[in-house]
């Protein structure tokens, strides 16, 4: 579910994330109250709350943008700038978070903040998609989840962007598809972005535009579920309009990888991505070599190691199913039991939920994706549906890919989250 697809497509995320840095400036006039200069400003850590999850840890001034250069950034990113209006300020956040198990850990994410107009803000967390390596995240590096963050920022928005567990500069590997400890992360990043808004000149509105794109679609689901739940009572669900989630796993992106609805390269990524990451989390095999044909089984842990760019991954992984997997795990993927359909269902629910009737519900897809195919967002809205929501889906054609799809969407989302008041 990544925002650059496997194999040959993995071209198109390198080229994303060649966009123009972000250079570092000196004071400008504009420029929200107190924002650093220098390097990472640590953040005292005096009392019990600072000691909790999102407390506030670091802040590093990652540089100033003017609209002229967000423009050009986004149009390169294939992204529309329409709604640019300011400059924008971006800050690197690291706070305190939690483990799948629950253990304290940190991770880091981005703050963009607009140069101009309102100083009280509303605030849009962007979930990124499928990252195997760690230097693409939103914080550290310059592709396209930067690009649309700071597109949001310079329209007017606090933008959050989460890098997750084990990506940009947290410690230890990406859980990847553990979808409970991707929306802890992004809920305490949201909270370290609210602390560090005081010192920035800034405050944050209560109600929270929650989007994101591929695997973000479904931790942007199912952080708006979490909001809408009291997760934290400073914050309430503003609306959602999630891209191309993977919101039924067991019946519509598995199956998806073996009728031919998934591209075959992409097909190789998510599997051998999501089985070494849950296999972490839980017991689906003692030896690699029981899921993955020989050579790939000596290799596959280590190329999903955060430290390997998609790219490369790709590169030293095969070209179809079955050729990565055993016969035995082959069949175990077309027809799940046990633990793997555990871990399947475990992610399923993201939709299976009742939002507040005030709370717009937009789900983007496009029938021509082959990653992540039509059928997630149907079933998505098939059971907010159920539960009495009035989701809006809006398909972006057959003629639109993985990545067009968010693409197409971008101006839309853009054009319908809050306004600073």
């Amino acid at each position: 579910m990544r925002g650059g697809l496997a194999g040959a497509a993995a071209l198109l995320l390198a080229a994303l994330t060649a966009a123009p840095a972000l250079a570092a400036a000196p004071p400008a006039a504009g420029r929200p109250a107190g924002t650093p200069t220098a390097q990472a400003v640590t953040v005292p850590d005096t009392s019990h709350a600072g000691r909790g999850r999102g407390a506030l840890l670091s802040l590093t001034p990652l540089g100033i943008q003017d609209r002229a250069e967000i423009v050009a950034q986004a149009e390169e990113a294939g992204l529309d700038a329409a709604t640019a209006r300011y400059g924008v300020a971006a800050y690197r956040l690291t706070y305190r978070t939690i483990t799948p198990d629950g253990r304290p850990t940190t991770a880091s994410g981005l703050l963009a903040l607009p140069t101009g107009g309102s100083r009280k803000l509303p605030p849009v967390v962007h979930a990124h998609g499928t990252l195997s390596y760690r230097g693409y995240a939103p914080s550290v590096g310059q592709g396209v989840d930067r690009a649309v963050s700071v597109l949001y920022a310079s329209a007017g928005r606090a933008a959050i962007a989460p890098d997750y567990l084990g990506l940009g500069t947290g410690p230890g590997r990406h859980p990847y598809m553990d979808t409970w400890s991707s929306v802890s992360a992004s809920l305490d990043m949201l909270r370290a972005a609210r602390s560090a808004a005081p010192g920035l000149g800034t405050a944050f509105d209560r109600d929270v535009a929650v989007t994101g794109f591929s695997q973000g679609g479904q931790v942007a689901m199912a952080l708006g579920r979490e909001l809408a739940r009291g997760a934290d009572p400073r914050f309430r669900l503003g609306m959602l309009a999630p891209v191309a989630g993977p919101y039924d796993l067991e019946h519509a992106e598995l199956p998806g990888m073996f009728d031919g609805r998934i591209g075959a390269q992409s097909a190789v990524f998510y599997v051998a991505f999501f089985l070494t990451a849950q296999n972490r989390l839980h017991p689906l095999y003692g030896d690699p070599s029981e899921v993955f044909r020989a050579p790939y089984a000596d290799r596959v842990e280590d190329l999903f190691d955060g430290d390997h760019p998609a790219e490369e991954t790709a590169g030293k992984l095969p070209a179809r199913l079955e050729d990565l997997l055993t016969d035995d795990w082959y069949r175990k993927l077309q027809h799940p039991s046990g633990v793997l359909l555990h871990l399947l269902r475990a992610n399923d629910h993201t939709c299976d939920w009742t939002p507040d009737r005030n709370v717009r519900i937009t789900l983007y897809t496009a029938t021509g994706d082959r990653d992540v195919p039509k059928a997630n967002t149907l079933s998505c809205a098939r059971q907010l549906t159920h539960h009495g929501a009035r989701p809006t889906v809006i398909d972006q054609g057959a003629d639109a890919n993985h990545y067009t799809s968010f693409r197409r969407s971008e101006p839309s989302i853009a054009r319908t989250l809050p306004m600073a008041r």
